[in-house]
């Protein structure tokens, strides 16, 4: 049990981070009518993906937080590829198909420092249920099958399931171009992180999307904060 010490504290901290943010939002809702605030169940949504801690070896996969792995390829290297496209984002969406300031903040945003809490929150749970389940659980079926013989056509498999999906469930109205654009750098980026994932842990995974998010979401709602107050 030991061994899976720093991995199970990894994950309680999201947990406690988004009890944070639910009990932090509810004291700012009568000020933003309008602000996302997590549901209690959400809390008991995030926890089903604790046994897959424990399935990460058999699987083949790095452990969540595998202190082996060095910071740079677990977590800066990540977070700094998650910016590059957070960045693509903000410049194509909010500065060149945008032609209108804004007068209120965008449901893609919320206020700071909330919006910390819940696209922190927000970013552990969509990795859960992209990454953590169908991941460790497909590979952990082929880790089986003729002592693994197929786990790395199931790898790549389940690398291209997992990365189509976000972009599909996701895709935006607009001009041709732009959209064509949202399928690709969404795939790109959900395929660079599963790859992160074999390489480096689901932690890897996880701080790819929290780069992103710190500059789509959190940056871009302080910005835009500052131009409507």
């Amino acid at each position: 049990m030991l061994q899976y010490r720093s991995s199970v504290l990894f994950y309680l901290f999201f947990i406690a981070l988004a009890v944070i943010g639910i009990i932090y939002g509810s004291q700012l809702i009568e000020t933003y009518p309008d602000l996302r605030l997590w549901p209690w169940s959400n809390i008991a949504l995030i926890t089903i993906g604790i046994p897959f801690l424990f399935f990460q070896k058999p699987a083949r996969l790095p452990e969540l937080w595998d202190a082996k792995i060095p910071i740079s390829i677990r977590i800066l290297q990540p977070v700094l590829i998650g910016i590059v496209f957070g960045l693509a984002d903000l410049i194509l969406i909010e500065y060149v198909l945008r032609d209108q300031p804004h007068t209120s903040l965008p449901p893609y945003t919320q206020p700071f420092p909330y919006s910390i809490f819940l696209y922190s929150s927000g970013a552990f749970e969509i990795e859960l249920f992209y990454r953590l389940i169908p991941v460790t659980l497909v590979l952990l079926i082929f880790a089986k099958i003729k002592e693994g013989k197929y786990w790395l056509p199931a790898f790549w498999i389940i690398a291209i399931l997992s990365s189509i999906r976000e972009p599909i469930e996701q895709l935006p109205g607009g001009p041709l171009w732009f959209i064509i654009y949202a399928v690709l750098s969404g795939f790109a980026m959900n395929f660079i992180q599963v790859w992160y994932y074999r390489k480096a842990g689901f932690s890897a995974s996880l701080f790819l999307r929290l780069g992103h998010y710190m500059v789509w979401h959190i940056l871009n709602g302080i910005l835009i904060e500052q131009t409507i107050n």
